[in-house]
């Protein structure tokens, strides 16, 4: 351990815990938890320094003994804190921050790279939700920014067992989106989905447990043979009187049907289907 690089963690919330965490159990030494200086965050800071073994500091009085400083801060605040920090601690030379942002880049950091710093981005494609702590191993990494940054960045992530891939400081914004499709909005057809469930006579908690078998086949389907091979149901079939008598169940359910007419019209434009044409008009109806 000693001959790792000490580091910092800035922010106590869902992903600071979790790479603090898995860090400690790589080996890393967590210096320190870096918090705003609120009551909560406090709070947060010190239970996670506990299970670290870090000392827990706040932004106006910080430490930063370590090497690297990580920021797992709302998107918002990154440059914001960094502009603190920075002058909190005007002397970063040698050090190296980073932050977990997927939409925004390494110049949110600019405040620390004045100051002397090497500055990068990295961001693990995972989601992260209050009581679970999440694996990191095999979890791709997006990594942009300074060459020596992104050397000692590239280290930890191997350390985690996780893969770091670079990632065009242009395009981030469309990564993210990327992110958002894979996760929090499947989440939210899920939502949806529950709810024609229980408009059909059955009861959110148990539509969960019904549709558990399908969704862990589809997944499993999707990841083994893509897309196409996981396709099924009555669009690839062309199976449009079925798709019509859907959409006539579904009126009146606020926001099932245009989800449904949404997907439904993704899936002829990039999925195999029969009887295209009849589908588009059973749709258009």
């Amino acid at each position: 351990m000693a001959k790792k690089k000490k580091i910092a963690i800035v922010g106590a919330g869902k992903l600071g815990s979790a790479l603090a965490e898995s860090l400690r159990a790589a080996g890393y030494r967590i210096s320190e938890v870096v918090s705003r200086d609120t009551p909560a965050s406090r709070r947060r800071a010190r239970a996670l320094a506990r299970r670290v073994s870090a000392r827990a500091t706040t932004i106006p009085r910080p430490e930063l003994t370590a090497e690297i400083v990580w920021f797992c801060v709302p998107d918002r605040a990154i440059a914001l804190q960094a502009a603190a920090l920075a002058k909190a601690h005007p002397d970063w030379h040698g050090k190296i921050a980073v932050h977990s942002s997927g939409a925004h880049d390494s110049v949110e950091l600019a405040a620390l790279r004045a100051r002397g710093a090497a500055t990068a981005s990295a961001h693990p494609l995972m989601t992260f939700v209050p009581g679970v702590r999440p694996s990191l191993a095999s979890v791709g990494f997006a990594v942009e920014g300074q060459a020596a940054a992104l050397r000692a960045v590239r280290g930890l992530i191997r350390a985690l067992g996780a893969q770091a891939y670079p990632i065009d400081a242009r395009r981030k914004v469309l990564y993210h989106a990327w992110g958002m499709f894979a996760s929090p909005l499947v989440i939210a057809l899920l939502a949806v989905t529950e709810g024609v469930a229980a408009r059909s006579g059955v009861g959110r908690a148990k539509a969960r447990e019904r549709m558990a078998p399908i969704l862990r086949q589809t997944l499993e389907n999707y990841v083994r043979h893509g897309p196409a091979g996981a396709f099924s149901g009555p669009i690839i079939r062309g199976d449009a009187e079925t798709v019509r008598k859907h959409l006539r169940a579904l009126k009146g359910m606020p926001g099932a049907s245009e989800v449904y007419r949404a997907l439904a019209r993704a899936a002829l434009g990039s999925l195999p289907v029969k009887n295209r044409k009849a589908l588009i008009r059973a749709l258009a109806g």
